[in-house]
């Protein structure tokens, strides 16, 4: 037993050291093309690197604790009241707050097996159970969910696209989901991938997401979103919910001071108003999801639907050896073992340029046989 071991409290002690996203970079003796992490490859809009630079004059004063301009503009951008919008530091932040203000032990929240692994995390830290359900068709399966609610439940979470399959739950299935589930539940509905998968939902004539509408009528749901991903801020660590004003204020009690730094909100505020550059990072993705889909299918692979900014891969075998050698021939890939998926990989949609030495690499690396199937109508194509 260790020294710490008897001070260190419950949940602690029981979570895993070993975190499967978190790869440390220094572990890598090349440099890789990271198609890890689901980042933007492209980077931060041209605005928003001079809203960075501008900041940097001011670093020496302590950031606004209420990003008050920030938090404005995401109101009106958004059509809600102030009050009804919290920023974190990053999505992440934002879960932690959610489980630190309505679990503890004895509590649970319920969500999907392969989902955000970082829903167990928080829940964890707070000394509460999270619940995970079967998938079916690597998507959510919403009636499995609500059979596991008890009276202990708390929140539901929800990942719409789901990290890590990609795969969306249309708007008229969340509709029918949250008519069902208990009013004295907290649904988080988890859209990180907002942008990416509107686009992909206009594309294929369907309705993605109708989440403001439930937030704007008061309903017991906090959406997510973040500017990690189609705005390139991943670095800068800022994201935010949305939700009902008595509960965000709760969660603001529980939130670091100064917690989002000042030049992270500069950089959300400009990226917020460059939507021709989102715009213009969502169509190349979904011009390269499909392409990449068509060549991977083509040698052989199994993949998932995305609505996102990567593809879920079964590899049909060990998926920690297949990344090993993706990473020795200058690719990083996600294996999925620590999702529950130990024969998938997750693979960020990269520049053209990225994806082509991916597949190149993949090509060295081996092909799956008699798996062949058509993507492209999959992925708006």
């Amino acid at each position: 037993m260790s020294r710490f071991f008897d001070l260190v409290s419950k949940p602690a002690r029981e979570m895993s050291s070993a975190l499967p996203f978190l790869a440390a970079r220094h572990e890598f003796e090349r440099p890789l093309i990271k198609l890890d992490s689901n980042e933007n490859p492209f980077g931060p809009s041209p605005r928003a690197l001079e809203a960075i630079g501008n900041a940097l004059a001011t670093s020496n004063l302590y950031p606004d604790d209420d990003c008050r301009p920030l938090r404005l503009k995401l109101a009106a951008h958004h059509g809600l009241p102030p009050e009804q919008v919290l920023v974190t530091a990053g999505s992440t932040a934002m879960l932690a707050l959610l489980c630190q203000t309505l679990l503890g032990p004895g509590l649970n929240a319920v969500t999907s097996e392969r989902s955000f692994i970082v829903y167990s995390m928080a829940v964890h830290a707070t000394g509460a159970q999270l619940v995970e359900v079967p998938m079916r068709d690597d998507t959510y399966d919403l009636g499995a969910i609500l059979r596991a609610i008890d009276a202990n439940t708390r929140i539901i979470f929800l990942a719409n696209p789901n990290n890590p399959t990609g795969t969306m739950v249309p708007a008229q299935a969340v509709e029918w989901f949250l008519g069902q589930v208990p009013g004295h539940l907290v649904v988080v509905l988890d859209e990180a991938y907002y942008e990416f998968a509107s686009h992909f939902a206009r594309l294929r004539q369907v309705t993605y997401s109708n989440s403001l509408e439930y937030v704007a009528r008061g309903a017991s749901v906090v959406v997510l979103r973040t500017f990690s991903k189609a705005h390139g801020l991943a670095g800068l660590r800022v994201g935010y919910g949305l939700g009902p004003a008595e509960l965000l204020g709760y969660c603001a009690r529980m939130r670091n001071t100064y917690s989002v730094p000042s030049v992270a909100q500069a950089a959300a505020m400009e990226a917020l108003e460059d939507t021709e550059y989102t715009a213009q990072v969502a169509e190349s993705n979904a011009v390269q999801a499909r392409l990449l889909a068509r060549e991977l299918e083509g040698l052989g692979y199994r993949i998932a639907p995305t609505s996102a900014n990567f593809l879920y891969c079964d590899t049909g075998e060990d998926a920690a050896g297949f990344a090993g050698r993706l990473r020795e021939e200058g690719v990083a890939v996600r294996p999925l073992g620590g999702w529950g998926a130990p024969n998938c990989i997750r693979v960020t949609i990269g520049t053209p340029e990225q994806n082509d030495i991916f597949v190149r690499a993949l090509r060295r690396v081996g092909v799956v046989p008699d798996r062949r199937g058509p993507a492209a109508a999959r992925f708006g194509g």
